[in-house]
């Protein structure tokens, strides 16, 4: 059995949702291989050979109004990493407004419950116009009415990714420093500590240990063993980061296909190919944004137990 990742490549809940019940009802979704496209892994999504499924999203609203009931339904476990952050149209285009996405995230948490809901303030980025105290405010505001409702914040500073480098320089992006991380932690610590929230980071190499600061763990195993009544099996992602705490998951998006359109995004870098794979996008097929092709290689996915219950 499997943890399902849907999706660190894109916006499944947002975008997507309609193909992803579909997806589900069938019991199966394709996969190509990013690095060999006509590699095409099959991934069976059944009861019987998932553990729980992992959601990444900045905005599930178009998931629970539509799949609402489904949802509520799913045959196994799940979670979600929800991103919500504070930034404006310039930097995240096609990313609604954070009064929306924050009642999205109540509900859901209401829903579902806060051990389900892990809010993510990510990634922190600093130009002439965002600095140190505007983060602190707004991160106060948002921790104050999102707090109740969380059961984690996790945080990370933005990388400076080959790919989108010029685009997030365009809105005076600059690096951010030793000096000003630990600022920054120590100013969310106490903040993030005031409401009860634990704060970690994401794929971070500072230690930050002394502000109360771990490092996190987005496919947590400890969080899947809570949500799933079992201990977690699987160990790290070796095709993660080094500095990723997560533990191995099956990927089912597609890069190129999120159409938030965040400067920072390490997974949508070209304009013209996001605008080809939305065009072909259809919700009936097996494969996101995608088609199955003559000569396609299609494998069996192996997928061993993640949780043991017994």
């Amino acid at each position: 059995m499997a943890i399902i990742s849907a999706s660190r490549r894109t916006d499944i809940p947002a975008f997507y949702s309609d193909w992803l019940f579909n997806r589900l009802e069938e019991g199966y979704v394709l996969v190509r291989n990013q690095y060999n496209p006509r590699q095409v892994s099959k991934i069976r999504l059944t009861p019987d050979v998932v553990d729980c499924l992992v959601f990444w999203t900045k905005n599930p609203w178009p998931m629970l109004e539509r799949h609402g009931e489904q949802l509520r339904n799913l045959p196994f476990p799940f979670y979600f990493q929800f991103t919500i952050t504070p930034y404006g149209n310039d930097i995240e285009p096609g990313v609604p407004a954070i009064e929306e996405t924050m009642e999205t995230f109540v509900a859901l948490s209401k829903e579902f419950g806060k051990r389900r809901m892990v809010w993510r303030y990510d990634p922190v980025l600093l130009t002439d116009t965002i600095d140190i105290d505007w983060h602190i405010s707004r991160f106060a505001a948002m921790t104050e009415r999102l707090a109740p409702f969380a059961d984690q914040c996790i945080i990370s500073f933005i990388d400076f990714y080959k790919k989108m480098e010029v685009a997030v320089r365009k809105v005076g992006c600059r690096k951010i420093s030793t000096e000003d991380m630990r600022m920054i932690a120590r100013e969310f610590s106490a903040i993030a500590t005031s409401h009860n929230l634990p704060l970690a980071t994401c794929a971070e190499a500072i230690d930050l240990s002394e502000f109360g600061i771990g490092h996190a763990s987005c496919i947590d195993a400890k969080r899947i063993e809570g949500i799933c009544g079992g201990r977690c099996k699987v160990g790290k992602d070796k095709s993660q980061r080094k500095e990723c705490g997560c533990v191995e998951s099956i990927d089912i998006g597609a890069y190129s296909t999120c159409r938030h359109r965040c400067l920072y995004c390490y997974a949508n870098h070209n304009p013209e190919k996001l605008i080809a794979n939305s065009q072909a996008y259809n919700l009936d097929s097996p494969m996101l944004c995608s088609n199955v092709l003559p000569d396609d290689k299609i494998t069996l996915r192996a997928m061993k137990r993640s949780v043991d219950k017994s």
